[in-house]
């Protein structure tokens, strides 16, 4: 299909045509639906759906946002004559980036070359791949006649915004230690940073509570749950309706959701720091380095805000008038306990970092990979539903494995609450829970996790997706 609206609408790859404004005139009454010789937004849309190059709704609103410079609603000639030819030459740079050796043409070795600088590894046969989607005459390399044609109307501003498509963007799935995401400079400066990190923040926050029964019941089950007691997910359900009430099935989401800001906060200022000391001269971050940067800024957060989680288990598991509230539980610890306590389980929290943000990223890598070498076809675009499907199964893998660790962690966390338990390290918890429960044991609970992980992604993102639009996020 986009070989044949690079023949129609876009004649002078094919024919050789040098009138830029002929070309653009072309394209102009194609997507003028009504003739009256402006275009507005739903005309745009219709006419790329038409012309079999949706963008998505996100591209073409900033298509038409930067277009539409006098802020009347609708792109006349002159309007979108200057949007294609400011955006024809930022094309330029980008092209000229990949070309490496500068004959004109791009070919799979470079687009290796380009994207491994960028932290993207892929095999110069997935290369190829891509470089069909864009090739019109076959060749196997792309000249600037076929990049300026393929990206005419992708509002992508340079090459780092191409290969964004493939952003390991974290959804915010309950847990605490993914990476954080990447901003492009343009987004630092000009604020856009913070309103993608308000939106994540109010969209992990509506997640967490909506998902905050099963997360409830998988701390009590992780505590609670034993060969002599073993509570299943109807039977862990009742008894907390039971002892608490439907309200109790929130407790503790109040703490959990309030720690999302500093969290968030000291997490991405230690993902840049980290990613300063660890380059050096505006390069470009690679996937070691990212996993580096990442598990150490993930661990910096937790430190920071693990007394938070330690007052969440607290809550999580407290009976029916134990705790007035997040206030009271931090007093009676103090008091009776000690500051220590608020560390209680924090080394494997800590060692539960490196084989979580580890997995999460190789699997995602395995994944795209797998979908470049497989499903490459017009667009290496992969849409909204593979990037969701990527990350949801790369994080998935990722809390497998780091399981065992998060289980221990919460139950010396809730130790000294549990009558009759001695008060073990985290060698002597995993000793006691293998001999008395098996390996099983430590995957108590594991059933409620993953229950609440489809919701919690699909509640995220849309709520991702709203809250950017009422910010005003600039769409990438």
């Amino acid at each position: 299909m986009l070989r044949w609206v690079r023949g129609f609408v876009l004649p002078v790859a094919a024919c050789q045509e040098t009138d830029s404004h002929k070309r653009f005139e072309n394209l102009f009454q194609k997507l003028d639906r009504n003739g009256d010789g402006k275009v507005d937004i739903s005309e745009l849309q219709e006419g790329l759906k038409n012309l079999g190059i949706p963008l998505g709704q996100e591209a073409e609103e900033k298509i038409f946002n930067i277009g539409d410079t006098n802020r009347d609603g609708r792109l006349d000639f002159a309007e979108f004559t200057k949007y294609l030819k400011d955006h024809e030459k930022k094309m330029r740079l980008a092209f000229k980036s990949l070309d490496k050796n500068n004959d004109g043409k791009v070919d799979a070795s470079e687009v290796v070359q380009s994207l491994k600088i960028l932290g993207i590894d892929i095999s110069e046969r997935q290369a190829q791949k891509i470089l069909q989607s864009i090739d019109a005459d076959g060749t196997m390399s792309v000249d600037w006649n076929e990049w300026r044609d393929y990206f005419l109307l992708n509002p992508a501003e340079n090459i780092e915004e191409i290969v964004r498509f493939w952003k390991h963007s974290g959804i915010d799935i309950g847990d605490s230690l993914s990476i954080p995401d990447e901003f492009t400079e343009e987004e630092k400066k000009s604020g856009q940073w913070w309103r993608q990190l308000l939106a994540g923040g109010i969209a992990g926050a509506v997640s967490r509570t909506s998902t905050a029964p099963l997360d409830r019941l998988k701390v009590m089950m992780q505590v609670h749950g034993s060969k002599s007691n073993k509570m299943n997910l109807v039977g862990g359900f009742k008894q907390m309706v039971k002892e608490g009430g439907i309200r109790s099935l929130w407790r503790g989401n109040g703490v959990n959701v309030i720690k999302i800001a500093p969290e968030t906060a000291v997490k991405f200022w230690a993902y840049e720091q980290y990613k300063k000391w660890l380059t050096s001269n505006g390069a470009k971050l690679g996937t070691i380095e990212r996993f580096i940067s990442g598990s150490a800024a993930g661990i910096t957060a937790q430190t920071f805000i693990y007394p938070m989680e330690v007052l969440k288990t607290r809550l999580a598991v407290g009976k029916t008038g134990q705790y007035s509230g997040m206030y009271d539980c931090a007093k009676k610890i103090l008091k009776y306990e000690g500051v220590k306590s608020f560390y209680k389980g924090y080394i494997p929290n800590f060692l539960g970092v490196i084989p979580y943000a580890g997995i999460d990223l190789t699997v995602y890598e395995l994944l795209k990979n797998y979908w470049l070498e497989h499903y490459v076809e017009d667009s290496v675009n992969p849409g909204v539903l593979v990037l969701l499907g990527c990350g949801t199964v790369s994080s998935t893998c990722g809390q497998l494995a780091s399981y065992p660790l998060s289980l221990i962690r919460t139950r010396m966390q809730a130790q000294a609450m549990v009558e009759g338990a001695p008060q073990l390290n985290m060698i002597g918890l995993f000793k006691r829970i293998v001999a008395r429960e098996g390996i099983f044991g430590l995957y108590r609970g594991i059933t409620p996790n993953f229950m609440k992980v489809l919701p919690a992604v699909s509640i995220s993102y849309v709520v991702y997706e709203k809250m950017k639009e009422s910010l005003r996020v600039v769409p990438n």
